[in-house]
């Protein structure tokens, strides 16, 4: 058995034949199949000994590298004969793999989400939004009740997870959990960052997201028309919470902000421009990216509004009474009903309604509505924007008003054949 393997060192030259010295390389052979690996030590060229597999001479240098490689080799064949004494399965990577320690680490994916997720739990408020953790969270629960389901167990090995296990998940998420395609792909994203994180690590020996491709299909978002705008805005509330959450509402549609900015939304934030107008000036919490938002009057109004509001000036600082994001979404659904509004209405549709009926439909550049949403790319704002009826209807108009002479010409001309 002993001459199954073979423990070898050589020397790998560099092309520069002025070098004197060359890395020194480990090559593990059993059972006629080999790997290889630095030693992290550089050899004089001109003493090393390919035969010997050393180098020749008693110099300090030659006696410490040689030492070097003699304590290399004798950890090989120890591990080679603990594999041997526990009548363990053997092979040159799972030699090399137990040598550098890379066996000892035996990674599953639920520990692995549950590590990623205490950690992001201490950046909630720094680096990352609750909503973002939360939708972690419910992707490890979703891959917890995948995996007891199909594979009765309680974790899965990181190691062992390929395409076959994503399309199972794909599946469950669809067919058991009742999810649309978009909101399996937005799981499975999840999924894909904690499986990259292990192939970085070494834990798995390859990638199974590389050539998967997750492609979500496009969605009509909804937004709100200039007179279900105004309807909202003129509608008269008795119940002060859901007049409160109509006017945060107003006041995203009309600058673009997501609920975790406005809810954080402070005197800080609203500065003078170089207009001298005011401007709400924030790092987007998603993106990191900075939001340049000038405050237009309808805005404006709503901040004066409570600007004596009890419960607004706590240490915080913030400007408008923002509820819970259930809560929100809950009241947003009330006012719809009472407004005679048909559509699905969330707080994210405030959003799609700035860069949509606000901006882009009367005439503001998409680049600029790309700065005010504190986008990276205008390709993102692409899926935020729609061109209205109206506003193609004026474009239109516009151009027939700026052709109408030489339209007139022409026809002259063509009269006379």
């Amino acid at each position: 058995m002993q001459d199954l393997l073979s423990v070898l060192f050589y020397v790998r030259k560099n092309k520069s034949k002025s070098d004197t010295h060359a890395k020194a390389y480990l090559r593990i052979t059993y059972n006629g199949k080999r790997v290889e690996l630095s030693t992290m030590r550089n050899v004089p060229l001109d003493k090393w000994n390919a035969k010997g597999n050393k180098v020749s001479g008693s110099s300090m240098e030659a006696k410490q590298i040689n030492r070097h490689l003699d304590i290399i080799r004798n950890r090989i064949y120890e591990v080679y004969q603990r594999f041997l004494n526990n009548g363990e399965a053997i092979s040159a990577v799972k030699i090399r793999d137990e040598y550098l320690g890379i066996a000892k680490v035996k990674k599953s994916i639920l520990e692995m989400f549950e590590e990623h997720n205490n950690r992001m739990g201490k950046l909630v408020g720094k680096e990352f939004s609750f909503r973002t953790l939360q939708r972690y969270q419910t992707t490890k629960k979703h891959l917890f009740d995948f995996i007891s389901l199909n594979y009765k167990l309680e974790d899965y090995p990181v190691k062992d997870i390929d395409t076959n296990f994503i399309n199972c998940f794909i599946y469950y998420l669809k067919i058991e959990k009742d999810l649309s395609h978009n909101s399996a792909v937005k799981y499975l994203a999840y999924l894909k960052k904690i499986v990259r994180v292990a192939f970085a690590n070494g834990w798995m020996e390859k990638d199974p997201f590389y050539n998967f491709k997750l492609k979500v299909h496009p969605v009509d978002r909804d937004f709100l028309t200039r007179e279900e705008l105004i309807r909202i805005m003129e509608k008269e509330f008795n119940i002060p919470r859901i007049e409160h959450v109509r006017d945060v509402f107003l006041f995203c549609c009309y600058t673009g902000l997501a609920y975790v900015d406005v809810e954080k939304l402070n005197a800080n934030h609203i500065v003078k421009g170089i207009d001298g107008n005011l401007w709400i000036k924030l790092k987007r919490t998603k993106t990191k990216t900075l939001s340049s938002i000038p405050l237009l009057p309808v805005a404006e109004k709503l901040l004066e509004k409570y600007v004596d509001y009890e419960g607004i000036g706590d240490s915080e600082g913030r400007l408008l009474p923002v509820y819970s994001n259930q809560r929100t979404n809950g009241y947003l659904k009330e006012i719809a009903d009472r407004c005679g509004i048909k559509k699905h209405l969330t707080f994210h549709v405030a959003r799609h309604t700035f860069a949509t009926t606000v901006t882009l439909s009367n005439g503001v550049p998409i680049e600029s509505v790309s700065k005010m949403l504190g986008h990276r790319s205008l390709k993102i704002t692409q899926h935020y924007a729609k061109i209205l009826d109206e506003k193609l209807s004026e474009d239109m108009n516009t151009l027939k008003k700026r052709i109408a002479a030489s339209e007139e010409d022409v026809s002259i001309k063509l009269k006379r054949k």
